[in-house]
């Protein structure tokens, strides 16, 4: 099983390639670079350096939202282009399921946060248990405080992972009751490997989909079309 794997949802543009549970190649950059600019010339390096022939790749994995509206146009496209080139199946991977799978065997609950401007946030709550991946809140779009409440009203201990942490740890600090904790920065960011690994899951299960077919999931509308409706509303 050899599956090319791609994140661009966020600042971070992340790469990778695992091949029967190898992992064989990542490239991830965390920079103020155009995704347009990064992931095909990074998909590039990758295969040239670790000698990887494309036609082994049994299907691309692609972190399929929520996240940046940019960013995840952009891993769209990429994806799309080169499943249709290839012939190749495309494994839609929610990304936030596959930022908790960064913390594989944990026995926290693990609560992935990504900025959504405007005090909300992507999220979600998952778990390991006897190693097998849980769900316990599906990702979503929801306010910091609604989050902060839903923790509390679990009680467990939580470990929080993604580029929310800098903006809400402060609050989180002052609202949460429950023992919590921040994972360091080699795991606290998306990474293209996880999406690989969670993606052969799904392609095991039959979860693939066309090149075609794939669109992301952006989970609340763009700030254009906000503005756009908020404009309707006033009118």
């Amino acid at each position: 099983m050899n599956i090319l794997a791609i994140d661009s949802s966020s600042l971070v543009a992340t790469v990778a390639v695992v091949k029967d549970d190898i992992m064989t190649a990542e490239y991830t950059i965390n920079h103020k670079k155009t995704h347009s600019q990064t992931l095909l010339p990074m998909i590039d390096e990758i295969v040239r350096m670790a000698e990887i022939d494309l036609s082994e790749i049994d299907a691309i994995a692609i972190s399929g939202g929520p996240g940046s509206f940019t960013g995840l146009r952009i891993g769209s496209a990429t994806a799309k282009g080169l499943g249709l080139v290839w012939g190749k199946p495309l494994i839609h991977v929610p990304t936030v399921d596959a930022m908790a799978y960064n913390l594989y065997g944990t026995d926290k609950v693990i609560c992935p946060i990504m900025d959504a401007r405007r005090s909300q946030t992507y999220t979600g709550l998952y778990r390991f248990e006897d190693e097998e991946f849980v769900i316990e809140m599906p990702q979503c779009a929801i306010s910091i405080e609604e989050l902060a409440a839903k923790i509390n009203e679990i009680g467990k201990k939580v470990i929080f992972v993604g580029d929310g942490i800098p903006v809400f740890k402060e609050y989180l600090d002052e609202k949460l009751t429950v023992e919590h904790f921040y994972a360091p920065a080699h795991m606290n960011r998306q990474r293209a490997g996880a999406v690989a690994v969670l993606g052969q899951k799904y392609y095991e299960d039959g979860k693939t989909e066309t090149a075609a077919e794939h669109k992301p999931d952006y989970l609340r509308l763009s700030q254009a079309e906000r503005e756009a409706k908020e404009k309707a509303a006033n009118e």
